[in-house]
C-alpha cells in the first residue's frame, strides 16, 4: 500500500481533477445534520462531520429500486438504469467503509446480487479519518480503522492529509493530479502516530464484545427483552439508518387490467410487525419483544456465527435515530452485569 501526503490547501484542486473519474458526492449540511449527496460546488462539502443521517449503503442498496419489468410477449427485462453510473463517494468514515466491506461479503458471497455488484464496481470510495463523539463506539467493534475497501483514504495530520492508496483506481487518481501528492517523511509519520494515539484516547464509549455471542446465548430468556419490547415502537428507524442492515422486501406492481408490471425491491426491517408474517396468517415474531431480541441477536450472535464478526460497526446512528432512546451499548452492558444475573 502506497502512502503519500497532500497539502490541505490543494484539496480543492484534487477534488476538481478527480471528477474525471465520476460524479462527486460528499457529506453536506442539511438542517443541522449531514447527508451524502451530489456536490454542485466543492465549498458545500463538510468533511469534518460526525455522521450522516443515512449511511453510504444507500448508493449500493437503494431504499427502493425496480429490479425488472415484465409484459406478455416481452418476458422479463432487467432494469439497468443507473447501474453504470460512475460515482465518487468523498469523505467516507472508516466505520462506513467497514460496513461496506460487510455488505460485500453478504451480496458477493454464495448468492451474488448483480445489482449490488454493478454499483459496487462503479462507485469509488475516498475515505477520511474522523474523531469520535459521545455516541461513537467503532473502536470497540474494531471498525475505527480499515486497511481495504477504499480507493484512497485521507488522514488529517495538521497541514497535510496523509493518503493511503488502496487500489489501482486510487493510484490512477493520484497520477491524474500530477505533482499534487508528495512522499511522506519522518515528521509526517510521527504526526500520524500522534493523531492515532489522540483518537484512541478520545473515545468516550466502550463496549466489550469478547465472548458476547456466548452471553447472548445464555441471556436468551432475559427479562430485558420484554422491557425493551414495551419501550420499542417498531418504527424501524434503527434499521433504516444502520450501515449494515440489508433486509429488503420485494413487491410486484401490476398495471391495472393487464399482466404487465414491475418488480420492486425496498428496504425492510426486522422490527416491522409484518416482517415475519407469512401467507397463512402466522407471524413468527408477533411480539415486539421477540423482534427487538432478534435484531440484537442477528447483529451480535447470528452474524458472528456466519461471518466471524458482529455486523455492528459502532457508528452510533441507531442511538441517534431511536425516538425512545434505546441504546445498544447500554443493552449490552446490562446483559453483562453480574449483579443483574445474581438478583434473579
Amino acid at each position: 500500500m502506497k502512502i503519500l501526503k497532500l497539502p490541505k490547501e490543494k484539496l480543492d484542486l484534487f477534488a476538481s481533477v478527480v471528477q474525471q473519474f465520476g460524479e462527486l458526492h460528499a457529506p453536506v449540511e442539511q438542517d443541522g445534520r449531514y447527508v451524502f449527496k451530489r456536490l454542485t460546488r466543492w465549498s458545500d462539502a463538510r468533511l469534518e462531520y460526525d455522521r450522516t443521517i443515512l449511511p453510504p449503503k444507500k448508493y449500493f442498496l437503494p431504499p427502493r429500486e425496480a429490479l425488472f419489468r415484465y409484459r406478455p410477449g416481452e418476458g422479463f427485462v432487467p432494469n439497468t438504469d443507473g447501474l453504470d453510473q460512475r460515482i465518487i463517494l468523498f469523505g467516507v468514515h472508516a466505520c462506513d467503509v467497514y460496513a461496506i466491506n460487510i455488505l460485500d461479503r453478504v451480496f458477493a458471497g454464495k448468492y451474488k446480487d448483480p445489482y449490488y455488484q454493478a454499483r459496487r464496481k462503479n462507485i469509488a470510495i475516498i475515505g477520511i479519518d474522523c474523531l469520535p463523539d459521545k455516541q461513537c463506539f467503532c473502536r470497540s467493534m474494531r471498525a475505527d480503522f480499515v486497511d481495504h475497501g477504499f480507493d484512497l483514504f485521507f488522514y488529517d495530520t495538521g497541514d497535510y492529509y496523509q493518503a493511503l492508496v488502496g487500489t489501482a483506481l486510487g493510484d490512477d487518481m493520484v497520477l491524474a493530479t500530477g505533482n499534487l501528492f508528495e512522499p511522506v517523511d519522518a515528521a509526517e509519520i510521527d504526526d500520524y502516530k500522534r493523531r492515532s494515539w489522540n483518537k484512541r484516547r478520545a473515545f468516550q464509549v466502550d463496549v466489550e464484545i469478547r465472548d458476547l455471542p456466548e452471553i447472548f446465548e445464555m441471556e436468551y430468556q432475559s427479562e430485558i427483552w420484554d422491557e425493551l419490547g414495551e419501550k420499542c415502537l417498531s418504527c424501524g428507524s434503527c434499521s433504516m439508518v444502520c450501515p449494515t442492515c440489508y433486509c429488503y422486501d420485494v413487491a410486484d406492481d401490476v398495471e391495472l387490467g393487464s399482466r404487465a408490471g414491475k418488480r420492486t425491491r425496498l428496504w425492510d426491517s426486522c422490527l416491522f410487525a409484518s416482517h415475519a408474517l407469512v401467507g397463512s396468517g402466522e407471524n413468527f415474531r408477533g411480539s415486539r419483544s421477540s423482534r427487538i431480541k432478534y435484531r440484537f441477536y442477528h447483529k451480535q450472535r447470528g452474524f458472528v456465527a456466519e461471518y466471524g464478526r458482529p455486523s455492528c460497526v459502532g457508528c452510533g446512528r441507531c442511538v441517534s435515530a431511536c425516538p425512545v432512546h434505546i441504546d445498544v451499548v447500554q443493552v449490552i452492558d446490562r446483559l453483562r452485569r453480574v449483579e443483574d444475573v445474581a438478583s434473579r
